[in-house]
C-alpha cells in the first residue's frame, strides 16, 4: 500500500515528538509499504519552525521515515496564534497533498486527530478523490476542551464542533480509537444511529521495546540523585501542566517529610513548574526537578527508578478509558506504578502493574508510596515482571500489525 499519514502534531522523535506515526510508518515500512506524513513545519511545544521562507512544504527524512513538513504559523502557548495555525494548516495541506496526488495516488489516508480540522480536511480531501480514509481519535475534541476549560456544552462554537466530530465518525471508512471505550462513548452521544460502530477499533498507544533497549544501553544520563543507592526514587516523567495535577504529588511529599529515604525526581517542564518549584523551597521537600529531557534518556531514567508515577487531575471522561504516552514506557522500564486516577479499561490493574487508587488526601497518596518502599521483596518483583511482561503486549511492532490490518479493511 501507499499510505499517507496526516497528523498536524505527528514529530520526528529527534524533536522530542509524539511518536506513535512514526514507528508505525516504520513498522509499515519494514512490511514493504510506502508512507508519507503530512505535518505541521511549527514543531509543537518548542520554538522550531522547519520552514523559514515561504515554500509551501519541506521533504525531510527524519530518522528512517519520510515527512513533508507544511508551511506554518509560528505560536507559543494556547493563545490566538495556536488557533490561527490550526485554521491556516488544513489549507496549506490540502494543496499540498493536491500536488503529491498528481504525482502518485495514494491507497489510503490515515489521518489522526486532535485537531478535527485537518481530519476533517483529510477526509474530505478522501471522498473527493475516491481515496479511502481511516481517522484516528487520539484526544475526545471537543469533549476534552468542555471537560478540562469548563465551557459549556450549549457554547455554539462547541456545538459546531460536536456537529463537526460527528460528521467525521460518520463519513470515515473507519475509525481508530486509542481509548478503549470509543464505542461507549458514540453511544454516549446518541450517534450509533449514524456512525457504524462495526467500523470502530481500538489501538493504544505503545512502545518500540527494540528502540527502548537500544536507547538504554547508548543514553545514559549523569544524575547523581537518580543514582544515589541510599534513596528510594519515585520517578515522574511528562508535562508539569494543570492537568498533570502534580499540587498532589507536592503535597504526597510534604507529608513523605520524614522520610528522608523516599525523594522524588521529577523529569518535565510546563506552565505549572516554577510554583510547584517555590513550594517545594518554601517547606525544604525532597522533591528535584530535573526540567525537560531528551526523549532518548527515558529509558535509563525509569530503569534507574524505584517506582513511576502517573498523576492525573480526575475528568469524566476517564469513563471511556486512558492510553497515556508514559505507561508503556513505564511497563518497559520493569518497574512497578503508581497512579494517582483510576480509569474504566485500567491496565495497570488488568495486568496488575503496581496500584491505581484515587486517594482521599495527601496522607493517603504518601501511605502508597511507602507501601512500595516497605514492601516484601517476592511482591516488588512480581510487579517488575508483570510490567515487562505487559510490555510485550503493546510493542509498536505489535501495533502496527493491527494498523495495517485496518487500513486493509479500508480498502476492501
Amino acid at each position: 500500500m501507499n499510505i499517507w499519514i496526516v497528523n498536524h502534531y505527528a514529530i520526528p522523535p529527534s524533536m522530542g515528538g509524539l511518536v506513535r506515526h512514526y514507528y508505525f510508518s516504520k513498522y509499515l515500512q519494514k512490511k514493504g509499504h510506502t508512507v508519507k506524513i503530512f505535518t505541521s513545519s511549527k514543531i509543537h511545544n518548542t520554538d522550531i519552525n522547519m520552514i523559514k521562507d515561504k515554500s509551501l512544504y519541506r521533504e525531510e527524512m527524519e530518522d528512517g521515515v519520510e515527512y513533508t513538513f507544511v508551511r506554518s504559523r509560528d505560536y507559543k502557548g494556547n493563545g490566538m496564534d495556536r488557533v490561527i495555525n490550526m485554521m491556516d494548516l488544513p489549507f496549506k495541506t490540502w494543496k499540498a497533498m493536491k500536488l503529491f496526488y498528481k504525482k502518485q495516488k495514494p491507497d489510503v489516508i490515515y489521518t489522526s486527530s486532535p485537531d478535527l480540522f485537518v481530519a476533517f480536511f483529510a477526509l474530505r480531501f478522501g471522498r473527493k478523490y475516491k481515496i479511502p480514509v481511516v481517522v484516528e481519535v487520539r484526544d475526545l475534541w471537543p469533549e476534552s476542551i468542555v471537560e478540562y476549560n469548563k465551557i459549556s456544552r450549549k457554547n455554539p462554537i462547541i456545538q459546531i464542533l460536536y456537529q463537526l466530530e460527528k460528521w467525521i465518525y460518520k463519513k470515515a471508512d473507519q475509525l481508530i480509537f486509542t481509548m478503549e471505550g470509543g464505542k461507549e462513548y458514540i453511544c454516549d452521544k446518541g450517534w450509533d444511529k449514524v456512525v457504524d460502530l462495526n467500523k470502530v477499533n481500538h489501538v493504544n498507544n505503545g512502545v518500540d521495546l527494540e528502540e527502548f533497549e537500544e536507547n538504554y544501553e547508548k543514553y545514559q544520563i549523569e544524575d547523581k540523585d537518580l543514582m544515589d543507592k541510599s534513596k528510594f526514587n519515585v520517578v515522574y516523567v511528562g508535562s508539569v501542566r494543570q492537568v498533570n495535577n502534580l499540587a498532589t504529588l507536592i503535597d504526597a511529599a510534604k507529608e513523605l517529610k520524614p522520610y528522608r529515604n523516599v525523594q522524588i525526581l521529577i523529569y518535565g517542564d510546563g506552565t505549572e513548574r516554577a510554583a510547584l518549584e517555590e513550594k517545594c523551597r518554601k517547606f525544604q521537600l525532597n522533591v528535584k526537578f530535573k526540567g525537560r529531557v531528551e526523549k532518548k534518556y527515558i529509558p535509563y531514567i525509569l530503569k534507574k527508578s524505584d517506582l513511576n508515577v502517573i498523576n492525573v487531575r480526575p475528568a469524566a471522561l476517564n469513563k471511556y478509558g486512558c492510553s497515556w504516552n508514559k505507561l508503556f514506557e513505564y511497563m518497559a522500564s520493569g518497574k512497578p506504578i503508581l497512579c494517582n486516577l483510576p480509569v474504566k479499561y485500567d491496565l495497570i490493574r488488568k495486568y496488575n502493574l503496581g496500584v491505581t487508587k484515587r486517594f482521599s488526601d495527601s496522607e493517603a497518596y504518601k501511605d502508597a508510596i511507602l507501601g512500595f518502599v516497605k514492601m516484601k521483596k517476592e511482591d516488588y518483583e512480581m510487579y517488575c515482571h508483570n510490567s515487562l511482561e505487559c510490555s510485550k503486549k503493546f510493542d509498536y511492532q505489535m501495533l502496527s500489525d493491527k494498523v495495517e490490518s485496518i487500513l486493509k479493511k479500508a480498502l476492501s
